[in-house]
């Protein structure tokens, strides 16, 4: 805490201390201003001005330091200057008072809670910095909820000044209008009870629904002068239009038709989206086979004197198209046509809010619908390099036409697309060079984690060129030349075919959204709300179209609220969940991870404790030859409550499900270490970490008295156990 902060905190703190030290309190009494009722009207009659300060003055200094009085004030200010002026002075200074303690507490405050807490209050915040008014406006009528308790907490979000200043002087009218007018009367009032009487504090509660009522007013306001300029059907042909065909889209449809609705999806490609034709069946197929000659390569590890192995680049690539082929049926229009889903193979384009233009080889028509979906996917980013079209590139949805394995492959980007398709065309032969511009590939995953890929990597023979920036392409000579930058200096580096996977950009043009006005946000996806919903209401967006994640699983996942929210959502909503989200980079070793790693947590300014097991200590891995990697989990400081967890080994992907499953239930790793484990398995991994956890947070004060306890026990306070390794099979 700065010296600033540390001042205004003891200035308060003096100051309530001698307020009560004094016994400052007893001037706040009923009694005792009636009791002087009469010397301070008189004192109002002959210096209205000075006595109508000394009042205003004396509550702001109650209210900004949160002492008690306050409503006592408020009927003095009834009872000594009236209806009108009472209510104009006690609006004002309790507006002015509440200002301040807002202000201390933002001020001493904020900064400590939200770095300490601020993972946690995501929700709050943001909550409060697109509706705090309705929030804080609720409070102020409801008279049960204390006003300086209101003043500090609001202090601590980020609510702007200027919208809690105006609300607290609307929201306050409703009480400081009974209060006041009690007041005048305040001969005859005995306490406080007596004023707020259990219909008038119903009444309150009434009013404060007022905010969450006017919220619906003002959305239905909002939403009618978004469809103003469109002609709504006077009936519809269908429940819900889903636009795509990919995972966002087939759950969508699948979930619509699951609860009997009459849905319609539309695509003008391949069923199954990119996942099942360009990205993760095509890529884990290729990375399977590129894994089993690295396997082959790696014979004498396993007491295989010589192992080689025969192939064809072709036919690894034919295989590739038969995963797809034996995949497909789960993805099939005959399989959706079965679930009761009407498929269309066609173009579409959205005319209006309730009409969709499909255009088929018959011809076009249109569709009326109650609700939309877009699921329309995303698509290889490629950046304006100059000389790149000249040369020829390939993505990740090009790459799998090639039939003849390229001699030197130039992979640009180090994510995980880049990555995994660097190992692959590798270990298929291939001489391949990486090239990243960012410190490390992998960036969004820890050091350790990156360093230990690449190494990886480059044992393999793999070029990894980090801090290198793409300039242009070039064909010299014949021979295709990259031209990168590297601390300032020119690289050349030469190639015969450029796969670029430097991340997806979302499919926003082409079917009607420019039409009708839908934003982009600046990642370029469509722009939502939390419920999944576009500029109008009842058109959806889910999947990589929607992000922020561009995964099947979080595709899928979307799905849901999208599908419920268009189906049901007059009658209720469902905020889409991004709590827990897992993801896997599918590399050699593996790269899992869930909620937070450790340079998240140090950037955010999270609290946390760090625990490490090494998957080389493991049975299990050292059997299989897989003795690498590790499990990293990240706890609260002192508790076993998960905040995230990566792991860097063989099956990485499929270990960390206890994880997600352990942080989506806030089961914490003592359950984790109490769960019992096959042995000999990789699982293992994970108790084996809860259990370093456990070890590092022992009771030590506890186990020294146990362990005289059992020298007592033995016949004598001067024998000590020796300790001994934890045998295998057993929680360290």
């Amino acid at each position: 805490m700065n010296f600033r902060k540390f001042l205004l905190l003891l200035v308060i703190a003096v100051l309530v201390g001698v307020f009560f030290a004094f016994d400052l309190g007893r001037y706040f009494s009923l009694d005792y201003f009636k009791s002087q009722q009469a010397a301070i009207e008189t004192y109002r009659a002959a210096h209205p001005g000075s006595a109508a300060g000394i009042f205003f003055a004396v509550y702001v200094a109650v209210t900004g330091l949160s002492l008690p009085g306050a409503a006592i004030l408020t009927l003095v200010g009834g009872a000594i200057f009236g209806l009108l002026w009472g209510m104009v002075l006690v609006s004002l200074a309790s507006t002015l008072g509440a200002t301040f303690s807002f202000l201390a507490a933002r001020f001493v405050l904020r900064d400590w809670v939200q770095g300490k807490f601020g993972d946690r209050l995501k929700a709050i915040n943001a909550g409060m910095e697109k509706e705090g008014g309705f929030y804080l406006f609720t409070l102020r009528l409801i008279p049960v909820f204390p006003f300086f308790v209101i003043n500090l907490v609001m202090g601590l979000t980020p609510i702007r000044l200027s919208t809690f200043c105006w609300v607290s002087q609307i929201g306050m009218l409703a009480g400081t209008l009974v209060y006041v007018n009690a007041g005048t009367q305040l001969a005859r009032i005995d306490s406080l009870k007596g004023i707020l009487s259990p219909g008038l504090l119903a009444s309150f509660a009434l009013l404060g629904i007022f905010p969450l009522v006017a919220k619906k007013i003002v959305a239905a306001v909002k939403a009618r002068r978004v469809y103003a300029k469109w002609q709504k059907p006077q009936r519809f042909d269908r429940n819900l239009v889903v636009i795509g065909a990919g995972s966002a889209g087939l759950v969508t449809a699948y979930i619509a038709a699951a609860v009997k609705a009459k849905v319609t999806l539309i695509e003008k490609h391949r069923m199954g989206g990119d996942c099942l034709n360009t990205g993760c069946v095509p890529s884990k197929a290729l990375i399977r086979s590129a894994k089993l000659l690295a396997h082959i390569r790696r014979s004498p590890e396993f007491g295989i004197r010589k192992a080689n192995a025969e192939f064809d680049f072709a036919e690894v690539m034919e295989r590739v198209q038969r995963v797809i082929r034996d995949v497909a049926p789960h993805d099939s229009v005959e399989r959706y046509t079965g679930l009761g889903v009407e498929v269309i193979d066609g173009t579409a384009k959205i005319t209006s809010p309730w009409t969709v233009a499909v255009t088929t080889t018959a011809g076009t028509r249109t569709l009326t619908t109650r609700a939309i979906v877009i699921a329309a996917g995303a698509r290889p980013f490629v950046p304006p390099i100059p000389g790149l079209e000249e040369v020829g590139y390939l993505t990740s949805d090009t790459v799998w036409h090639l039939r003849e394995l390229p001699e030197r492959l130039v992979v640009l980007g180090g994510g995980p697309i880049g990555s995994e398709l660097t190992q692959t065309f590798a270990r298929l032969g291939a001489r391949v060079t990486q090239v990243e511009m960012a410190p490390r590939i992998l960036i969004r995953e820890d050091p350790e984690v990156s360093g230990l890929v690449t190494a990886r990597f480059r044992q393999e023979g793999i070029q990894v060129l980090v801090e290198h920036q793409a300039k242009r392409f070039a064909v010299e000579n014949g021979e295709k030349i990259l031209i990168a930058e590297h601390g300032g200096a020119d690289v050349r580096i030469p190639f015969d075919a450029v796969l670029v996977a430097v991340g997806r950009v979302a499919n926003t043009t082409g079917y009607g959204l420019e039409e009708l006005g839908i934003p982009a946000t600046r990642a370029r996806t469509v722009e939502t709300n939390e419920y999944l919903q576009t500029l109008y209401p009842n058109i959806y967006a889910a999947g990589d179209v929607a992000g922020p994640f561009q995964f099947t699983h979080t595709a899928a996942h979307q799905a849901w609220y999208a599908s419920v929210n268009a189906l049901f959502g007059p009658f209720k909503t469902f905020k889409a969940d991004y709590s827990v989200i897992p993801w896997a980079t599918f590399v050699d070793p593996e790269v899992a991870r869930v909620g937070l790693n450790e340079q998240e947590a140090k950037a955010q300014g999270i609290p946390h404790e760090v625990t490490v097991y090494g998957i080389d200590d493991l049975d299990r891995a050292i059997a299989d030859g897989e003795a690498h990697g590790f499990v990293k989990v990240l706890t609260v400081p002192g508790k076993d409550k998960i905040l995230g967890a990566t792991i860097v080994g063989e099956h990485a992907g499929d270990l960390l499900a206890e994880y997600v499953m352990a942080m989506r239930h806030g089961i914490g790793l003592n359950k984790i270490l109490g769960t019992i484990h096959i042995y000999p398995t990789l699982a293992e991994a994970n108790k084996y970490a809860a259990g370093v956890w456990k070890k590092a947070h022992a009771p030590q004060k506890l186990l020294a008295w146990v362990e005289r306890f059992h020298a007592w026990r033995r016949g004598g306070f001067d024998q000590r156990t020796q300790e001994n390794p934890t045998p295998r099979g057993v929680s360290p």
